[in-house]
């Protein structure tokens, strides 16, 4: 399987946080999976972490040990945001949708609202 985390996932995997439960930690450490982290994620963390978010240190050492991969931004990324419904105004979550849905990914989230697309996920 190939999974792409949601910001909050990825930050609830770096810091072992008990809301990641037992099913999404076995699927995401399994290394017969794929998991991603966007770049996006690094730049929504980085902006975030300016207005006080607790994040670990070492983002990308983190991506690293975890043998997550990171995914770029391509163009395909950002036109695929156009043909997505306005269900909310985040525009990393956008991203996030739109890259999944280009790249084939199953996104790992807890937010409700990305629930409401058209994608394949993984309800955290």
């Amino acid at each position: 399987m190939r999974y792409l985390l949601d910001t909050h996932i990825f930050i609830w995997a770096m810091e072992k946080n008990k809301r990641l439960t037992q099913d999404i930690k076995a699927k995401i450490s399994d290394p017969n999976n794929d998991v991603f982290v966007s770049i996006i994620t690094v730049w929504e963390i980085i902006l975030k972490k300016r207005k006080g978010l607790k994040v670990p240190r070492d983002i990308v050492s983190g991506i690293y040990k975890s043998n997550f991969i990171l995914l770029s931004m391509d163009i395909n990324h950002v036109l695929g945001i156009e043909k997505l419904p306005y269900i909310h105004k985040d525009p990393f979550d956008r991203i996030l949708v739109s890259q999944a849905l280009a790249e084939n990914l199953t996104l790992v989230t807890s937010d409700a609202k990305i629930w409401k697309y058209k994608v394949s996920l993984i309800k955290a």
